[in-house]
């Protein structure tokens, strides 16, 4: 086996949920948007550096857009309450909290060539502001000393991206700033800074100190990211190491955000680790999350001994986990990847952890580092869009992490803070994975599904991929569920182009018939399409002009057979449709005949409500009809069917039959098991013939997602 097939399958490996067969895993127990604490919760909030009081009750995070520090009750972790906002006078950037008393770093810079800030002291039990040092510049990052002692200040003072050529050095220069904690509040007295310039290859005169953490001996160390440094510096204030980040070589990866496709076969070369986050593993080692920034970011993290010995490197292994689980940001391919930025070590159990955030993939990945020189995968867990910070409150078995992005704007997810809890039960996360496959396989955006023999689904990938048109095979039978086979879809042997493939159906020959959503405006036609085993297409229907005299963006979601009639399902009201009400679209394969009954789709009073789905089973066609809201809003998320008796068609063009649907079961509730905020997109459904049925979750490719998937089974008995 090659080393790089070797590391594509240890990686894929230990992201396919192997911590299931531990004693214990992390699983979320709960989700709490920010907008809760909100006095207006439709402003824009959000939740970035996260800390917790002593006693593992209190959660308190840094809301930079808001000029606050919220507060979360979590006395019940699994069911966590607002404790409202403290207003900082300016931009919090970090928090870290001492007993109850929570050090906010807060930006009252007036430009970028005249920062300023303060380190503010609050009582948590009052909200009041208790002490206050001016700290001569922007802060970025804080951490507290293990025993309480002081508190170390990354001064920034980051550049202006747009002046001049947006490089270091932009003066004035950053620098580090330690601070002694007296009697439960800030001794400004005992401020002491220092100096950082000098040491870096680049831009040595202007450090941007990014990141802090304090070892067990009030070691500091601090990365200065866009230098792509690290200094060590003593409690005291003395220089003790520096030392360069370096460089790293990388080898299958998907470099560009072009091609709409998922194809790891590019490279790179003496790419700077540029790195963010830094964690003492013990006294003696580091490790660092590099997410890069102005030239660099190798996609994962590093450990490295105090005197700047390189120990480890993860090279693309962690973005390797991340593709398998659905979690890879196509969009971000140019640019740094998955993006691990945040980072949280701490001991649960007799185990030592690390806790790597990927910004872009908004995932964590859990490391097991017992041996800093053999860092070992355990698991992945889901952490709503975009996480920050994280903090482990390992007396209480709980990890918490802080998801920054906020799309109220968009009409999106909102800022959320996620509480996973270390237990005795196997890693419910992911539910679909396509670890332990032959070879890497990206996917994303499930769209349409259907069952075949023994246990297996095929499922289709929609526009996101429109470079790359796929069919999945998985493999249902394993725990979680695994893809093991991707189909591309062909016209001429090539990726076939223009299709939005929202639907799939078997044909009886070892072939697929698909429903292609349309959009006329970006030429995009809407049809269907015969693809035989080996996914080239050996047919193309046009939707006929009837239909496409009264249509509109929203096209076909779903298709199924009947007999020798294919049904596809419009996810929305077209011109000639009453109210809210959907076709249900015929194309009778041995006469071409078109036709069409209505359904009757559900009103509602927010966004709006449709078909996402249609398959055939028995004596019905089972729907999944869906509206579009998030989070709290969603309210209808649900498996219907109709009665094949009713399935009559009338001609297009003319009155529709209205056929009975009935609900079969809520959906809500099944994602409320996930512990996190209600998606908006349920997508796919297969039913098997015992009346196992299926149903999936579209992740829009990680794009103003979460990304995850929800893949699971009801029976429709």
């Amino acid at each position: 086996m090659s080393r790089r097939l070797s590391l594509i399958t240890s990686a894929l490996a230990l992201a396919a949920g192997t911590a299931s067969a531990q004693d214990m895993a992390f699983n979320r127990i709960a989700s709490f948007a920010t907008m809760l604490n909100n006095a207006d919760n439709m402003a824009e909030s959000s939740s970035e550096i996260i800390s917790a009081s002593d006693d593992g009750m209190t959660i308190v995070y840094s809301d930079s857009p808001l000029g606050v520090i919220g507060l979360i009750d979590i006395a019940d972790p699994a069911n966590p309450q607002p404790k409202g906002n403290i207003d900082m006078g300016g931009e919090p950037t970090a928090v870290s909290v001492i007993g109850n008393t929570a050090y906010v770093g807060v930006n009252t810079s007036e430009s970028y060539t005249a920062p300023s800030g303060v380190l503010k002291a609050v009582d948590l039990a009052t909200g009041a502001i208790i002490a206050e040092c001016d700290l001569g510049g922007q802060p970025d990052s804080t951490a507290a000393a293990k025993d309480g002692s002081f508190i170390a200040v990354a001064i920034e003072n980051e550049r202006d991206e747009d002046a001049g050529d947006g490089r270091v050095g932009q003066m004035p220069a950053g620098f580090l700033t330690m601070i002694d904690v007296v009697d439960g509040t800030l001794d400004c007295a005992t401020l002491r800074r220092t100096d950082l310039t000098g040491l870096a290859e680049i831009g040595a005169a202007d450090p941007e100190p990014e990141f802090t953490d304090i070892n067990a001996l009030g070691e500091v160390a601090v990365t200065l990211q866009e230098n792509n440094h690290i200094a060590i510096v003593a409690a005291d204030g003395t220089l003790l190491n520096h030392f360069s980040a370096g460089t790293v070589d990388l080898e299958g990866i998907d470099a560009t955000d072009e091609r709409a496709a998922l194809i790891f076969t590019q490279s790179v070369q003496d790419v700077p680790r540029e790195p963010d986050a830094v964690q003492w593993i013990d006294d003696n080692h580091i490790a660092i999350a590099n997410e890069g920034d102005m030239d660099g970011g190798t996609r994962g993290f590093t450990v490295f001994h105090k005197d700047g010995t390189l120990v480890y490197d993860s090279g693309i292994s962690f973005e390797y986990a991340a593709v398998a689980a659905g979690h890879y940001p196509d969009k971000r391919s140019d640019a740094k990847g998955v993006e691990p930025e945040g980072m949280e070590i701490a001991t649960f159990g007799d185990t030592p952890f690390m806790f790597l955030l990927a910004e872009r993939a908004s995932l964590v990945g859990v490391y097991d580092m017992t041996d800093p020189a053999n860092p070992v995968l355990t698991q992945l867990l889901p952490s709503g869009i975009s996480p920050e910070g994280a903090v482990a409150i390992h007396a209480r078995n709980l990890l918490v992490t802080a998801n920054e992005l906020d799309l109220v704007e968009d009409g999106g997810a909102r800022s959320h803070v996620m509480i996973f809890e270390y237990q005795a039960a196997p890693a419910a996360y992911p539910t679909l994975t396509s670890a332990g496959a032959d070879e890497l396989i990206g996917w994303g955006a499930i769209s349409g599904m259907v069952a075949g023999e023994n246990g297996i689904v095929y499922a289709v990938n929609d526009s996101f991929y429109g470079f790359q048109p796929q069919i999945f095979t998985i493999d249902t039978t394993q725990v979680p569920a695994r893809i093991t086979a991707a189909l591309d879809i062909t016209r001429g042997g090539v990726p076939a182009q223009k299709l939005d493939i929202e639907g799939i159906t078997t044909d009886g020959e070892g072939g697929f018939w698909l429903a292609s959503e349309g959009r006329t405006d970006r030429m995009i036609p809407h049809g269907l399409y015969h693809v035989n085993a080996d996914g080239e297409i050996e047919k193309e229907i046009a939707f006929p002009a009837e239909l496409l005299a009264v249509e509109t963006r929203f096209g076909a979601e779903g298709i199924t057979q009947v007999g020798n009639t294919l049904w596809i399902a419009l996810q929305r009201n077209w011109k000639d449709d009453m109210g809210n009400d959907a076709k249900l679209v015929s194309y009778n394969l041995e006469t071409e005949e078109w036709g069409a009954v209505t359904y009757p789709v559900d009103d509602t009073e927010n966004g709006w409500i449709g078909l996402s789905e249609i398959t055939a089973h028995g004596d019905y066609v089972y729907l999944i009809e869906r509206d579009n809201q998030i989070g709290a809003q969603a309210a209808v998320k649900q498996i219907t069917r109709v009665a094949v008796n009713e399935l009559v068609p009338a001609a297009l063009g003319g009155t529709l039959p209205v056929v009975t649907k009935e609900v079969v079961r809520d959906l809500i509730p099944d994602l409320a098991t996930y512990n996190g905020y209600i998606v908006d997109k349920v997508e796919g459904l297969a039913i098997f013939a015992d009346g196992t049925a299926w149903v999936s979750t579209d992740n829009d490719g990680v794009d103003d997602s979460s990304g995850e998937t929800f893949f699971w089974s009801v029976d429709l008995n």
